[in-house]
């Protein structure tokens, strides 16, 4: 089967072309609206690659050139060949709590929840419309990153405010990344021999966006991020956990918009908030420089990080697992090591040898005496949305 897998966001597309599963094609197209494009496709099977500048208008007209590129390439002669399309939908709400075939019903219901994530589900409505235009032939499959979270029990999903907010505004925790702490639980289960209903885990899926879940028998139980995915840990540009009070005495004294606030906490905070770079690997460099606004928010980082790890390490009845993915997860040997050395105490023994220069592979880290697993896990939301896609549509 090909299945084409969509991330449409406000001003990009993103795209993977899958065949049985296997990866054929990719790319992504920026700055659409813009007055100059940024444009890379790329044939994982030849290695052909088209990079253009040229101005995409709309998302129609990247979907269109998604097509053309497939022609050229004989993946497809039209997108209507497509056996299915997935796509990524940030937000499901309190409604949509299951991968599903998209008809308007379910855009419908995509768009109310707008209101909860309005820099992503707009989005997303815009790039499965141009896709359904595209190829009206072809059956859309919504994978939700709020999805796995749906089985989280209702005391550790409710706030502590007055239950009309939830009744009536849905107001609660929905969690984020859910499609990857899914599935690099489902492939440690897999590498350490336990069968998936069984499997305790604690994943850190560490990126610019960050959070942490926690699984109990293949199931999540509980999640760092929250009714958006401000809520948790210190992020690249997000603030994670705060007294919500300071944001009202911001209000007062300094007499900022709720508008402002929410782009000074969102986009503004976080490692560039600290220090003036979001980017680890910057402020690892600042810091061999002696930079100690780097220093600081990197220890924070690694505060916040075990804080976390060892709350949910409290809530499992067991831990098999510790896994480590994501851009920082995967390639940060350092994050890892520091984090692992504040956890030695509960059993978390990391095998630096191994840890040390390692990255993007699947690999166990701990030593044979540790008694939680600790490992890294390359994800693949991509591969887990066009695994979900083929099953719904066979």
């Amino acid at each position: 089967m090909k299945i084409l897998v969509l991330n449409s966001g406000s001003s990009s597309l993103k795209f993977k072309l899958y065949e049985d599963k296997y990866p054929i094609a990719n790319g992504v197209i920026e700055k659409i609206g813009e007055h100059q494009g940024k444009t890379t496709l790329q044939s994982l099977k030849t290695q052909e690659k088209v990079s253009l500048d040229d101005p995409v208008p709309n998302h129609q007209r990247g979907v269109e050139m998604i097509e053309s590129f497939f022609r050229q390439t004989g993946f497809l002669k039209n997108l209507n060949e497509l056996d299915g399309c997935g796509h990524r939908v940030v937000h499901g709400g309190k409604n949509l709590t299951k991968p599903c075939v998209i008809d308007d019903k379910v855009l419908k219901e995509i768009r109310r929840v707008a209101v909860i994530a309005p820099l992503h589900n707009p989005a997303h409505i815009i790039g499965i419309r141009a896709m359904m235009e595209a190829a009206p032939k072809v059956k859309n499959v919504a994978v939700f990153d709020t999805a796995f979270h749906s089985s989280l029990p209702e005391h550790a999903f409710m706030y502590a405010l007055p239950y009309d907010f939830y009744e009536d505004e849905g107001v609660r925790k929905y969690g984020f990344h859910g499609t990857s702490h899914s599935y690099v639980s489902k492939k440690a289960a897999e590498f350490l021999g336990i069968e998936y209903d069984k499997f305790n885990a604690i994943t850190a899926h560490l990126g610019n966006g960050a959070s942490l879940c926690a699984i109990e028998n293949g199931k999540s139980i509980d999640t760092s991020m929250g009714f958006t995915p401000l809520e948790g840990l210190m992020m690249g540009t997000r603030c994670g956990d705060l007294d919500p009070a300071i944001m009202s005495h911001l209000v007062r004294i300094l007499h900022y918009t709720t508008e402002e606030l929410d782009v000074i906490m969102n986009k503004k905070s976080g490692f560039l908030g600290i220090c003036g770079h979001n980017d680890l690997r910057d402020v690892e460099n600042l810091i061999e420089q002696g930079d100690q606004k780097a220093k600081l928010a990197k220890d924070m980082y690694i505060y916040r990080l075990v804080k976390y790890i060892g709350s949910y390490f409290a809530i499992l009845p067991r831990t098999d697992a510790l896994i480590f993915t994501a851009g920082v997860g995967e390639n940060a040997d350092d994050i890892r090591k520091l984090v692992c050395a504040k956890l030695a105490h509960l059993g978390f023994e990391l095998d630096e040898n191994i840890n040390k220069g390692l990255r993007g592979e699947l690999k166990l880290i701990s030593k044979q005496s540790s008694k939680v697993k600790i490992l890294i896990v390359p994800t693949d939301e991509e591969l887990e949305i066009a695994s979900i896609t083929e099953s719904l549509i066979k």
